[in-house]
């Protein structure tokens, strides 16, 4: 499968998600427009999961009244397999099966493009959608990560479509990045912006992540002496890995959507301005680089 460069993320279509979110959920029309846009701006492939409220049902609608099914490749993921006894594969194959058939049905398809597990701690189960693999209700198998701790596992058991949080201040993942394109992996990166953290006003920024704000401070300063904003140093930056097949950013408008676009059309950052970049961030603690740990308000 070919995936551009930009992966249309879809989780705010189901629900209001991530810290920097102030306009809450879009409208049905509205996520239909920015399929419709990523569509003609070149975007063949968007991302969404069984745990994202209605987003699979949302994006199952749009792409048929647009005419787009078979057109854009959707990646969904199996959410969180919840069974009884941890060692019962039977359990864990029903449930994963219910969790592939259900997002058939909402999708409106009779195939998954890409289907990961969701939840890193279940790589165990990567066999059972491999079945799903070989029946051909799936094109292709994979895992989210969240953490570093199963980079190993997913090279030594073969796993090809891995997705991550990977952004300018997020080096956890280097190690497997060189590892990468050896083993054939494609690697969807999420996070660009942080969830926000990155991009929102100073003053919006929870306590516990205020060790954050010097350095978008230097970060800005580099930015603008190279003549860009934030939003663009941040994409370019992850565009400049090559390990990198796809960057996953999420949207509220169509402007936001071609804002993005224009800005993955620049390409990597120069090689001295992504130096100057990397050595301006120190090593972070988990619990700034990974919002999973951050506190709610």
């Amino acid at each position: 499968m070919n995936f551009s460069k930009m992966m249309l993320g879809t989780v705010q279509f189901g629900m209001n998600y991530g810290i920097a979110n102030t306009s809450g959920k879009p409208s049905y029309e509205i996520a239909r427009d920015i399929m419709r846009t990523a569509y003609e701006c070149g975007v063949n492939c968007l991302d969404t999961s069984a745990a994202y409220g209605d987003s699979e049902e949302v994006i199952g609608r749009a792409l048929t009244e647009l005419g787009l099914k078979n057109k854009m490749h959707v990646i969904t993921k199996v959410s969180n397999i919840k069974i009884s006894s941890p060692s019962s594969d039977a359990a864990a194959e029903k449930y994963i099966n219910e969790s592939v058939e259900n997002s058939l049905r909402r999708l409106k398809t009779d195939r998954l493009d890409i289907c990961l597990i969701h939840h890193e701690s279940d790589i165990e189960y990567i066999g059972i959608l491999r079945k799903l693999e070989k029946k051909g209700l799936i094109g292709g198998a994979g895992i989210s990560l969240d953490t570093d701790k199963y980079c190993k596992e997913v090279i030594a058991l073969g796993i090809k479509y891995v997705q991550l949080p990977y952004n300018i201040l997020d080096r956890r993942f280097d190690a497997f990045f060189s590892e990468v394109q050896p083993n054939g992996i494609a690697v969807f990166t999420r996070s660009a912006y942080l969830q926000g953290l990155l991009l929102m006003p100073e003053e919006n920024i929870l306590p516990d992540l205020t060790d954050v704000i010097p350095i978008r401070r230097r970060l800005g300063k580099i930015a603008a002496s190279a003549g860009m904003n934030m939003p663009e140093l941040c994409i370019r930056f992850v565009l400049s890995n090559p390990a990198v097949t796809s960057v996953l950013t999420g949207v509220d408008n169509v402007q936001q959507l071609i804002q993005n676009q224009q800005v993955l059309g620049k390409g990597p950052l120069p090689g001295n301005l992504l130096q100057e970049v990397k050595a301006a961030v120190p090593v972070l603690d988990e619990s700034i680089i990974r919002p999973f740990l951050w506190k709610k308000k």
